[in-house]
């Protein structure tokens, strides 16, 4: 069954009202598309962080897991998946802390949750961080999520891969370099991770990719946008590039998983015994 995919690139506020005028914008917009599913970037409801360098002296308002925030999202969604990052409130086994969350959702309810593991710089002074990669059902398939720098590890892909995910999305509030920045936001080598990334994570577990990102500026970070869906070989069927906007693919997924897996299957081929764990 041929699913079409989109994913946004835009800018997120402290404005809770603001960023559902945003969101509806991005719905109306995925839906007249066709699409099944629709991927907001990480922090989509409440901004992100103002730098990631512990001068910031705001933070993202808490969510619950079970707010009317999340309710609200799941009475757009009607029949589309949405995918979304938020600030979620903290609990006993975080002291307290918040976790930075995202959420899958249709009409009918949560479909899955997943908490930002790996934490860049200074991200571990704001919030907790999660312990688990996990794929679920949904009506576009099994998928998994991840939140941005989650991307960098391949055993976060992986995971969800052998969960059975042939869908990820991953949801950034991804910026250009602080240091040397490029001229052009598309040359930034920030960027260009951001890119590389996207790519082999898809091509390695031969995976359905969706990367959503924050854009434009905020705080003191520009944000490289550079939303896309990429296929299980690795190219990149749609891309924001560097603006705001929304990249929309249309894929059979199952037809192009098992194609891509038929002779070369990565998940099959593993030698696990050959791998050393390595320690902790």
């Amino acid at each position: 069954m041929t699913i079409t995919f989109a994913a946004a690139a835009e800018g997120f506020v402290r404005d809770l009202d603001e960023d559902f005028r945003r969101i509806e914008k991005l719905v109306a917009r995925a839906r007249e598309a066709g699409a099944g599913l629709l991927a907001l970037p990480e922090a989509a409801l409440g901004g992100y962080l103002s730098s990631l360098h512990g001068d910031h002296d705001d933070e993202p308002p808490q969510l619950d897991g079970d707010g009317p925030e999340i309710g609200r999202l799941i009475d757009l969604a009607g029949d589309m998946v949405i995918t979304a990052g938020y600030c979620e409130r903290g609990d006993t086994a975080s002291g307290g802390r918040p976790y930075n969350s995202c959420v899958a959702v249709t009409g009918d309810g949560v479909l899955g949750r997943h908490r930002k593991v790996h934490q860049p710089l200074n991200e571990n002074n704001s919030y907790a961080a999660g312990d688990r990669f996990a794929a679920f059902d949904s009506p576009v398939g099994r998928m998994g999520m991840m939140i941005c720098y989650d991307k960098a590890f391949p055993e976060a892909a992986r995971a969800l891969a052998v969960d059975g995910a042939r869908v990820v999305v991953c949801m950034s509030a991804w910026p250009a370099s602080r240091t040397n920045r490029a001229p052009v936001l598309a040359d930034d080598r920030w960027t260009r991770r951001f890119d590389l990334f996207d790519r082999a994570r898809a091509l390695e577990n031969q995976i359905v990719w969706v990367s959503a990102n924050q854009a434009g500026e905020y705080g003191s970070m520009q944000l490289v946008a550079s939303a896309k869906i990429v296929d299980p070989g690795g190219e990149v069927l749609a891309t924001t590039g560097t603006e705001a906007g929304l990249a929309v693919a249309s894929i059979d997924v199952d037809e192009s998983v098992d194609a891509a897996r038929r002779f070369m299957g990565h998940l099959r081929d593993r030698r696990q015994a050959s791998y050393v764990p390595v320690p902790a």
